[in-house]
């Protein structure tokens, strides 16, 4: 049985926990309200009631009251004309008429009385429900700002859920970019310091190799066309090609006829 009551108390202090975070101070206000709005309906409903009773039996001795005149008349009459029974029994039912109309009266005092004290209850209770209302609107535009403002502030130091996860976020990209910015950083160093090459260039040369290799290319070519020239045989050398507009070291051949002639 221990075991089950701490079960019970740690479900109830659960539950509670549980149900104070959930609950909203504006919605128990408005319910609160409401429930007032509904016992001046009660009231005003009961003040009905008792408005209509009182105005029944208000009606019930007017209409006994003249029941009463009219049986006094009618003995009057009865006793003018000789018949001294009838006139006895016409006072007989006035006499109970009139009991009838006391009695009534009383109910109608006493319920005169319920409704000027109901008419009283209601009217307090409508000024304690418009002052009720004043109030809750004050309570709840003072929590709606206070609830705004601590999430604005929450927002500003970012202790906030939402808040913590854009931070968070943000610390890690700029983690990263500082890794890359470093990572980038460090392979420049090396590459300038020769200790990587570039994979980009054919063979991991660069521009100033490839300059130095044209130049050291240009010159064997050269090299190689002096050494064939030097092993040609002088009859077979290759006569030197003439540009246009420059002239011939010997002179032209002259015709056969001319060479006779002369």
């Amino acid at each position: 049985m221990s075991i089950l009551r701490r079960i019970a108390m740690l479900f109830r202090v659960k539950a509670n926990k549980v149900l104070d975070r959930a609950e909203d101070p504006r919605e128990v206000l408005d319910y609160s309200y409401e429930q007032q709005l509904e016992m001046v309906q009660k009231v005003r409903r009961g003040l009905a009631d008792v408005a209509t009773s009182r105005k029944r039996v208000e009606l019930q001795v007017i209409q006994l009251q003249l029941s009463a005149g009219k049986l006094q008349d009618q003995a009057q009459q009865a006793l003018a004309a000789g018949r001294e029974d009838l006139a006895r029994e016409a006072l007989i039912r006035r006499a109970a008429a009139s009991s009838q109309i006391s009695d009534l009266q009383g109910q109608q005092a006493s319920l005169q009385a319920e409704e000027d004290k109901l008419t009283l209850a209601s009217q307090r209770l409508e000024a304690k429900v418009a002052a009720f209302r004043t109030r809750k609107e004050t309570i709840k535009a003072t929590y709606t700002a206070a609830e705004a403002q601590t999430r604005i502030g929450e927002a500003v130091s970012g202790i906030s859920e939402e808040m913590g996860d854009v931070g968070m976020a943000m610390q890690r990209a700029q983690d990263k970019t500082e890794q890359m910015q470093a990572r980038a950083g460090a392979l420049d160093e090396l590459l300038a310091s020769g200790a990587l090459q570039d994979a980009t260039v054919p063979g991991g040369r660069d521009d100033v190799q490839a300059e130095l290799d044209a130049l050291t290319a240009g010159h064997d070519v050269d090299g190689e066309l002096a050494r064939m020239k030097a092993q040609l045989p002088a009859s077979a050398a290759p006569p030197a090609l003439e540009g246009p507009g420059t002239a011939s070291a010997d002179p032209p051949a002259s015709p056969p006829g001319q060479q006779a002639t002369s």
